[in-house]
């Protein structure tokens, strides 16, 4: 069945229009929290000439046309993170933004099964400080979650969905390696070093995996089945869920983050979890530019492998990763948070204008 236009759905429950002038007074209060912090809130295009190499993201591609007929190809943002580091190699020292990002080929609408949390136009802030490295990016994250729970619900413990969840500060600590373990019975240290032992070891723990699987693609056969949906639970026997912070992702997985000081198995990568879901993904940053060009290089090929548009290199962004200072910084999607602190079982129940209302069918 076609799903109720958002403006029906809001002219009739009154919910629904709650749960709307709640998202804006979260989003006012998240801004309220930065500048207060002396962050800089800047403004970068969401329009750009070279989109995020990521190779599990499809950008949307446009072309810009000027009026003399010249045609120019352009993207739509999959994130500000190019831009802003650029402000960072400018010398401004904290920096935030709330911006409209868009990502292709996810899944929403009816082909998000029964947990929608993903619309392919979201928003996001991402925010960075000079000087420091990604454990303080984790404790920004921490406070600015427990405010917004203390500021819009009154308290950091809150109900969703029928679990109580805790969103005090600070949160529980995990590496991926201790959730291989934990989780999925697997050594992630020796499958980094070895990689067709790791072959052989997920295929025995019950995993489909092929001989053309590169270690990243078993990696997340492995994460997304045994370890991400169990992130951010209630411990045993606690009532409440906590959400977690996962880091030390391996290198492979980190290409614009700073690799771990004495063990370069591993990058200053970590993802924040809650109830499985993930609402934020942070990076001490990398800033050596001959390293990152090589990095951008290699998931270029991997998007080729894949069957995925190489994009060509940002070759600005390079040139401000060569002089930008040590650093960290996160993308927290804020869609995600509105639906924890208003408890939304649906990503599309805080959007004012959800994609299904245009293009589902």
């Amino acid at each position: 069945m076609k799903p109720t236009p958002q403006w029906k759905k809001i002219a009739s429950d009154p919910a629904s229009r709650e749960r709307l002038v709640r998202r804006s007074a979260i989003l006012a209060a998240v801004r309220q929290f930065f500048h207060g912090r002396d962050f800089l809130e800047a403004e970068t295009p969401i329009m750009v000439r070279y989109p995020g190499m990521e190779p599990h993201l499809d950008p949307f591609a446009t072309k810009l046309r000027r009026q003399d007929g010249d045609e120019f190809p352009a993207y739509l943002i999959t994130s500000p993170e190019y831009s802003l580091k650029k402000l960072l190699a400018a010398g401004f020292g904290r920096v935030f933004e709330i911006t409209k990002c868009f990502r292709n080929s996810e899944p929403w609408g009816e082909a998000a099964g029964d947990r929608p949390t993903h619309n392919p136009e979201f928003t996001m802030i991402e925010w960075y400080r000079a000087g420091v490295d990604y454990s303080a990016i984790m404790r920004d994250l921490e406070e600015l979650v427990a405010a917004m729970a203390e500021k819009n619900n009154g308290s950091a413990r809150l109900s969703y969905q029928g679990q109580a969840i805790d969103l005090s500060a600070p949160w529980p600590r995990l590496t991926m390696a201790e959730a291989f373990s934990r989780h999925a019975g697997l050594d992630l240290g020796r499958a980094i070093g070895d990689p067709e032992w790791f072959r052989r070891a997920a295929g025995e723990k019950g995993h489909l995996v092929t001989g053309q699987d590169s270690f990243d693609d078993i990696f997340f056969k492995v994460f997304l089945k045994d370890i991400e949906p169990k992130l951010g639970l209630p411990a045993p026997g606690e009532t409440a869920a906590r959400p977690v912070i996962l880091y030390e992702y391996p290198r492979s997985m980190a290409a614009l983050a700073r690799l771990k000081p004495g063990d370069s198995r591993y990058a200053e990568r970590f993802e924040a979890y809650c109830l499985g879901l993930e609402l934020a993904n942070a990076f001490s940053e990398l800033n050596d530019a001959v390293e990152q060009r090589r990095r951008l290089e290699e998931e270029s090929a991997e998007r080729r492998r894949t069957g995925k548009v190489p994009y060509e290199l940002d070759e600005q962004f390079l040139e401000a990763v060569a002089v930008m200072p040590d650093s960290a910084g996160i993308a927290f999607g804020l869609d995600r948070l509105v639906m924890l602190l208003t408890d939304a079982p649906s990503i599309r129940d805080v959007l004012f204008f959800p994609a299904e209302d245009l293009w589902e069918r």
